[in-house]
């Protein structure tokens, strides 16, 4: 097959940038961690020397960073004066920490889920899986703080309200379980809004179950909110008026399981707001969300729902496969209740 030199210099052009990115996310890492996102926002103008002396840290060290963001776009440059600003358009996504846009978390799951790559490798090699407690705790603290700041406006001001009537019923005392909870972001969320209502998280990860309790403790959330561990098949409880699950339904190795289980779970009126990466069949993959999807779904997604007994969903099932798994489980209905650039929003009824 002929050689065309155009396609191979796009190609290479392109892999270029995705190296250049894949080591840049190191380095905004490092700029959420040592403070340095925060320092800059509202400072305007700074010299490295300047920005050294703010954060206590190494000047040529901050240099470099600097010169490194300043390439990505991430902070503006003024070559000739030697200086660098955050635009405030970045600190909203670098160091507004919870805010609709906050991307720092974001950074810090995708550098956690790559030191698993030798465990990822042997999976590939036997066809096993990997639990959630073998990844870095760093992945399960950077996807708090992700879901903290995607579901701040989403989950309270259009996910619920979608819901015919369970705004109402939150205010006035319903009962809520959340499946496969994690380190509780979005429960935690409601119950500071409908402090009138019982809500419970149940995860099969103590780890995270730990984080939930001590964010719950620091929230200084009562007896309306706990965390128990339980199997997302096997979860106690009957007559919910709300069951919900936000990006867990995939991970779980027997999907149709926990189907089964809500659906038993659920009161006569109850409903199950499932809430899923908007990416599969009917989707564009060929997009930067397509391939955050699937490759967190070869790193994380797909290992952990084998090392549960799946495989299960993965990220990449789409409105499809997840509604097949509500009609076979036995749903008497559901529909997508929420437009999202990112998300699929279902709820499902008895």
């Amino acid at each position: 097959m002929a050689l065309n030199e155009a396609r191979l210099h796009a190609f290479l052009a392109r892999a270029l940038y995705d190296l250049a990115a894949a080591q840049s996310a190191a380095l905004v890492v490092l700029g959420d961690r040592l403070g340095l996102y925060r320092a800059m926002r509202g400072a305007g103008s700074l010299t490295p020397g300047e920005l050294a002396a703010r954060t206590g840290l190494d000047e040529r060290y901050v240099r470099e960073w600097l010169f490194n963001q300043a390439c990505g776009g991430y902070l503006s440059h003024v070559p000739e004066a030697g200086t660098f600003e955050l635009p405030e358009e970045q600190a909203r996504a670098l160091a507004e920490e919870g805010g609709r846009v906050f991307l720092a978390g974001s950074f810090q799951t995708a550098l956690a889920a790559l030191k698993s790559m030798d465990a990822v490798e042997e999976a590939f090699r036997s066809g096993g899986g990997i639990p959630s407690s073998a990844y870095d705790p760093d992945l399960a603290e950077g996807m708090a703080r992700t879901s903290r700041a995607r579901y701040q406006a989403e989950l309270l001001q259009r996910y619920i309200p979608a819901l015919d009537g369970m705004k109402e019923r939150l205010e006035v005392g319903a009962s809520v379980a959340d499946v496969g909870c994690g380190s509780g972001a979005a429960l935690l969320l409601l119950a500071r809004a409908f402090p009138h209502s019982r809500f419970v998280g149940f995860d099969a990860s103590e780890r995270a179950l730990e984080m939930a309790r001590a964010a719950a403790r620091a929230a200084g959330l009562g007896e309306g909110l706990r965390f128990e561990r339980a199997p997302a098949t096997d979860f106690p409880g009957e007559g919910y008026d709300l069951v919900t699950s936000f990006e867990s339904l995939h991970d779980v190795g027997d999907p149709l399981g926990v189907a089964r289980r809500v659906l038993r779970a659920l009161g006569p009126d109850g409903r199950w707001l499932i809430v899923e990466p908007l990416v599969g069949e009917g989707v564009d993959v060929d997009t930067p969300w397509g391939r955050l999807a699937s490759s967190m779904s070869v790193l994380h997604c797909l290992p952990v729902s084998i090392a549960d007994g799946g495989p299960g969903l993965g990220p990449l099932a789409g409105e499809r496969g997840v509604t097949e798994v509500l009609a076979a489980a036995g749903f008497g209905s559901w529909s997508r209740v929420a437009a999202s650039a990112f998300q699929l929003v279902i709820q499902a009824r008895p």
